[in-house]
């Protein structure tokens, strides 16, 4: 977890959830921004989920319900990436020609 998460949520995980919480903080004498690799690993999986309509809102009212479809979207995410059989790659930038 992120360094403001730091204090009470680390024992609430681990009385309550039993697991353990790792909070990462920046390196000694680092100024600006700085990519951590694992924190951006779950950046962008989390971004990805984003990305299938249903999840960007908290639309559910169970828990049970937004985890089906988490997985739903995972398990899209990774048959695309399996059939793609290639590097995945950013759309370029769309130009559209407005006619006036």
């Amino acid at each position: 977890a992120d360094g403001g998460f730091a204090g009470a949520l680390v024992e609430w995980a681990h009385a309550t959830l039993r697991t353990t919480l790792e909070i990462v903080r920046k390196p000694p004498g680092q100024k600006g921004f700085s990519v951590i690799p694992r924190r951006w690993a779950v950046e962008r999986t989390l971004a990805w989920l984003t990305g299938y309509r249903r999840l960007a809102r908290d639309y559910e009212r169970h828990p049970a319900t937004s985890e089906a479809f988490i997985r739903w979207a995972s398990i899209a995410t990774m048959t695309r990436r399996i059939a793609r059989r290639a590097p995945a790659t950013r759309p370029g930038r769309r130009h559209f020609d407005i006619a006036t």
